[in-house]
């Protein structure tokens, strides 16, 4: 068995260090804003209004929207 996180999550220890926030302060402002933005226009608003490099901001976003679809 793996242990080794992939995907977007592996970017989160990262985020955290970087930013000084845990991710979940970065996923509920995600969620404020998921049912009425797409993806790019969430990246563009972490970066922009927070300061998120563009790898940051996506991977949260990919992550979040990830968990929301349905399957």
């Amino acid at each position: 068995m793996n242990d080794k996180v992939k995907g977007p999550a592996s970017y989160f220890p990262s985020i955290e260090k970087k930013y000084g926030q845990p991710v979940e302060h970065w996923l509920a402002l995600i969620r404020e804003r998921a049912d009425d933005h797409r993806h790019m226009e969430i990246v563009a608003w972490l970066k922009s209004d927070h300061g998120l490099g563009h790898g940051h901001a996506n991977a949260l976003v990919a992550h979040e929207l990830a968990q929301r679809k349905p399957g």
